[in-house]
């Protein structure tokens, strides 16, 4: 029977560590929407959920549209992440693979997208959606998300392209691959986990984004989550059990979907290890 060493013991403290570290946020907001009224600005906290007050989020879902701003910003979430993946796979393989007049210029064009905030691009976004007709839809918020991802994604999926051998789209043209058949049969595959780990970027930012969603949505039928979140933030008092107890149901499916997301990562990583 095998014993860990001493080293071994340090390194799985360290990382249980990390993970309550990183978890903590969460358990506490699961804690604070089950305190009762009485006791949320008691001098010592409550360190343990009260499971009497577990009705909070049976109210919620009654009373607040939770499961309407889920759906929306799960749609916009899941819109930016595809259609940012199918934007940048091509400027990425461009960009690694060939080489012309200009290609410095749009490598730093890309990097210059990221040096101005979204809240400086609203009001002409505004303006060109509204001329669009595409303002009060989760398509112009898919679009306007996805705008500011694929750069960043981009030269994501750029490097990892950098490492794959130019043998190898060389011996599948001597096969008779096109271009095309190239990106789609032999890079993609060889980079399945970093565009993994772009999809997390992309899921996040449509996820968790405000600005627009604030900006560009009137309707309260399209209203997604983050918006809503901010809405219960009253001029008179906040209402501390639901922005609680909505805030855990926002962030659960976020880790499910990075949970998800991880394994391909991992599993891609590795695959390289245990072949040859």
């Amino acid at each position: 029977m095998t014993t860990l060493r001493d080293g071994q013991h340090l390194r799985i403290l360290s990382v249980l560590f990390m993970l309550g570290f990183a978890a903590f946020p969460i358990y506490w907001m699961f804690v604070t929407s089950t305190t009762p009224s009485s006791e949320l600005f008691a001098s010592s906290p409550r360190l343990l959920p009260d499971w009497s007050q577990l009705g909070t989020y049976v109210d919620v879902f009654n009373t607040i549209p939770v499961a309407t701003w889920l759906k929306n910003s799960c749609l916009v979430a899941a819109g930016t992440t595809v259609l940012s993946i199918l934007l940048a796979v091509l400027p990425a393989y461009a960009l690694s693979r060939f080489r012309f007049a200009g290609l410095a210029l749009l490598g730093f064009a890309l990097f210059a997208t990221q040096m101005l905030p979204e809240a400086m691009l609203v009001v002409p976004l505004y303006s060109i959606f509204g001329d669009l007709g595409m303002l009060n839809s989760i398509t112009g918020l898919i679009l306007a998300n996805t705008a500011f991802v694929v750069p960043v994604i981009t030269w994501i999926i750029k490097g990892a392209i950098d490492g794959i051998p130019l043998e190898i789209e060389e011996a599948a043209r001597v096969d008779g691959c096109s271009r095309l058949d190239i990106v789609l049969g032999i890079v993609i595959p060889l980079i399945a986990p970093t565009l993994a780990a772009a999809a997390v970027i992309s899921f996040f930012h449509g996820w968790n984004e405000y600005v627009f969603a604030q900006t560009l949505v009137s309707s309260e039928a399209l209203r997604t989550a983050s918006v809503g979140l901010a809405s219960f933030v009253g001029e008179l008092s906040t209402p501390i059990h639901s922005v609680m107890a909505v805030g855990v149901i926002y962030t659960l499916p976020a880790i499910v979907f990075y949970l998800f997301a991880q394994r391909y990562v991992v599993s891609g990583m590795t695959a390289g290890s245990v072949k040859g």
